[in-house]
């Protein structure tokens, strides 16, 4: 018999609203890292400004090629470390999903990767607007996306105690949504600090970045607290024993093993979204960078944006859970990754014709960026088997999350050949369209089960 999925064991239930948005929060309590730290005003406004060049180059001006390509040197240098993070992640993502489920300690997993994501947005206090501080604030955010994603990987995981199979498009789409509106919140509070001129608080040094890094960690600790105390714990997974760290790659080899052998349609999932994941976190990391650099955007109009991008991308992702719950994840995902294919190449190629350009386009990614992330995720929960959950999300994480092993790696190199950070647009967009390419050949989440196992069930 193939074996039960987890959300198969939740048809029926009730579940309490205060558990859904205990849930939901963690994501509301997190988002600003990626938001405010990683996309649209640590790193964009901040780590990749003369700030951090070398004062000679600042010298001979923007209009400088020098100048040029030391900006375009310090965002290659963040896709540098951001592959960096991914390779992390890439090794220790399913292994210690893997042992989170056997022990059935999720929660402890997802409370230390969170207080460790937390301790890295206070370290950016150290990070002084000098070139020398350059590879610490780059190495600190990398580091907290690997901290970030350990801990996502147990809160995707555990949305399989807050769901049912009628009702987990739209809890997948609330994470997400209420994930924007919390970024959302939070760059309007920069705005509000900015307009207010930091109520005299001096701004050199980069003192006004290092104090939002520190707010961004003070909201996360103030609102990601609940999914641990009004969440249930998932069961640890029966039958299985605890076995070293090490041991447990001979473990996941046999187990992804046994996954192509019992359910195929997950394993190509799995391969499909390693790709087009891997694009759309390439979207939002380097996004505001393009506007920056490239459209020639000021820091309010960058931040401007951010919350006109987060606000879009809000209230499609909880709008397009219903639909995801009505016509399945497959189809949100093959619709929202060929919209970004054509709005991304548009970007590029009609950038001659201004900011109108970027906005427009902009805001088209950033509507189905979301979609296609929360549907992604309830694709995974439909899919994963009872007491695997951590460790499939883990794989999850591994095969996507580490958007630096493909999508900042073509942004690095493409970069770095051509000497022009719109460029590297194009990587991200190759990346996403390969992964709509891959998708077309993985069948529906409601479709029977594949492979051997439903060859042996279709004999009987």
């Amino acid at each position: 018999m193939p074996p039960t999925m987890g959300l198969e064991l939740q048809e029926g239930v009730r579940i309490p609203r205060r558990q859904v948005f205990s849930w939901a929060l963690w994501d509301w309590g997190t988002q600003p890292f990626n938001t405010v730290i990683l996309t649209f005003v640590f790193t964009a406004l901040y780590l990749t400004t003369e700030s951090f060049l070398d004062p000679a180059v600042v010298a001979l001006g923007e209009n400088d090629p020098a100048y040029e390509r030391g900006l375009a040197d310090l965002t290659s240098g963040v896709g540098l470390w951001n592959t960096l993070a991914g390779l992390l992640i890439l090794v220790l993502a399913p292994v210690l999903g893997q042992r989170a489920d056997v022990t059935g300690r999720r929660k402890a997993w997802l409370a230390g990767g969170t207080v460790g994501m937390v301790l890295c947005m206070l370290a950016l206090w150290f990070v002084e607007a000098d070139p020398a501080y350059f590879v610490l604030g780059a190495a600190l955010i990398g580091l907290g996306s690997v901290l970030n994603e350990i801990a996502g990987v147990n809160y995707n995981a555990m949305m399989v105690s807050v769901a049912t199979p009628k009702t987990v498009g739209k809890v997948s789409g609330l994470g997400w949504g209420l994930g924007y509106v919390g970024g959302i919140l939070a760059l309007l509070f920069v705005v509000i600090a900015n307009g207010a001129d930091w109520w005299g608080m001096p701004t050199d040094n980069g003192l006004a970045f290092r104090v939002i890094a520190v707010g961004c960690a003070l909201w996360a600790l103030a609102f990601a607290w609940p999914i641990l105390v009004f969440v249930p714990e998932l069961p640890p997974t029966k039958g299985r024993a605890k076995v070293g760290f090490f041991a447990s790659y001979v473990v996941l080899f046999r187990d992804v093993r046994g996954l192509w052998r019992t359910s195929r349609r997950t394993f190509w999932f799995l391969l499909a979204s390693a790709v087009f994941r891997d694009g759309l976190s390439g979207v939002f990391a380097f996004g505001a960078i393009i506007g920056g650099v490239s459209f020639g955007f000021s820091a309010d109009q960058v931040i401007v944006f951010g919350i006109a991008a987060n606000l879009v991308a809000g209230i499609s992702t909880v709008l397009v859970g219903f639909a995801d719950d009505r016509f399945g994840p497959r189809s949100v995902i093959l619709s929202t990754l060929s919209v970004i294919v054509v709005a991304g190449l548009a970007v590029v190629f009609l950038r001659d014709l201004g900011p109108i350009v970027y906005w427009v386009g902009g805001l088209v990614l950033s509507a189905c960026v979301g979609p296609a992330q929360a549907a992604s995720r309830s694709y995974l929960a439909r899919v994963t088997p009872a007491g695997k959950e951590s460790e499939i999300f883990g794989l999850y994480a591994t095969t996507g999350r580490a958007s630096s092993w493909m999508s900042s790696a073509l942004w690095t190199i493409t970069i770095a050949v051509t000497g022009a950070t719109i460029w590297g647009t194009l990587g991200i967009v190759a990346v996403v369209l390969l992964g709509l390419v891959l998708m077309w050949f993985v069948p529906d989440a409601s479709d029977a089960p594949d492979g051997p196992v439903a060859e042996t069930r279709a004999a009987v």
